[in-house]
């Protein structure tokens, strides 16, 4: 694909949570030689679709636009959504590059190998899915909380149906046990 005079250079930067940093992926990018004004990111699972970065994105990109990222992990993990979004891309005319992969959209041998780094990325998130899955069923087989913790204990559930039956309002039996209502409703629906 030819490219004009005009064509752009946008990078792409996702990390998962806060605790995470886009550093060294911005430090790829513009090694790469991305504008630094060019490079749109998000802190948000890979799992979702509505990405403000990413729409930004979408809406400023034209045809002859190159779109560079660290990894195709970082457009997404889900192969449906990936595929969708690479779609888009090669429909628009825009290139893809990802640094890592070493892949360029315009060429066929690209675009499979999108598809299959795709695949392997929602194959491995749903790989740490089943482990967590198994980390959880251990922990209750063996007796262990999981998750977020009961806000009541069964005493405080008990003396929260004494007080109900004693004609208190929640709000009372709330203030009370010094729980939320809403625990108290969850515990004991009305």
């Amino acid at each position: 694909m030819t490219t004009s005079s005009t064509a752009r250079t946008f990078g792409y930067v996702r990390v998962s949570t806060r605790r995470q940093t886009v550093d060294q992926q911005m430090d790829a990018l513009l090694a790469a030689g991305v504008p630094a004004d060019n490079i749109y990111g998000d802190v948000i699972s890979g799992a979702k679709w509505d990405r403000d970065g990413l729409s930004s994105l979408r809406k400023l990109m034209r045809s002859g636009d190159t779109l560079v990222v660290v990894a195709l992990d970082r457009l997404g993990r889900s192969l449906s959504e990936m595929v969708k979004l690479l779609e888009w891309i090669v429909s628009e005319g825009i290139e893809l590059r990802s640094l890592r992969e070493g892949i360029d959209l315009t060429t066929p041998t690209g675009r499979m190998l999108a598809g299959i780094f795709a695949s392997l990325a929602e194959y491995e998130r749903a790989l740490i899915l089943e482990r967590a899955e198994a980390a959880r069923d251990a922990a209750r087989a063996r007796g262990r909380q999981v998750g977020r913790p009961k806000s009541m204990t069964a005493e405080q559930i008990e003396k929260a149906r004494a007080l109900l039956a004693a004609d208190w309002s929640r709000v009372r039996v709330a203030k009370e046990l010094g729980v939320s209502r809403a625990s108290l409703y969850r515990e004991i629906p009305a």
